[in-house]
């Protein structure tokens, strides 16, 4: 993939973790996905894995943002890293604010691993 493949590849799948869109998310995952929370010792493998802590991510939130990016893009051995900052709002109305970063490989144009570094609570965590 290029340099502008892979970025709008992270933000496809962010707008599809904005936009509660389980499908979509998933388009951006090959089947065999490692998705690791680094910062707190998560770690999942595949779209059933996956599937249940979005889906537990959505339920504990009214919404969620991802904005202000910034890339660091590696095509050659097919990795991109994203920093970026997060909104949470939570039942009720109460906003959180993070700073994140995630590290992706690329693999038949899907992201392969998915490694995060999050600040603050734990939203995605294994149940």
């Amino acid at each position: 993939m290029t340099r502008d493949e892979m970025i709008d590849l992270v933000r496809t799948y962010f707008a599809a973790v904005d936009g509660e869109d389980l499908p979509g998310v998933l388009a951006t995952l090959t089947e065999d996905c490692r998705f690791t929370v680094e910062t707190h010792g998560v770690e999942l493998t595949g779209h059933e894995a996956i599937s249940g802590m979005f889906r537990r991510l959505w339920g504990q939130h009214e919404a969620v943002l991802h904005d202000r990016f910034t890339f660091v893009v590696d095509p050659e051995h097919d990795r991109i890293a994203a920093r970026f900052k997060v909104t949470n709002t939570h039942q009720g109305g109460r906003l959180v604010h993070k700073s994140n970063c995630n590290f992706f490989t690329v693999r038949d144009d899907r992201f392969d691993s998915v490694a995060v570094y999050m600040a603050g609570e734990n939203t995605l965590d294994r149940a």
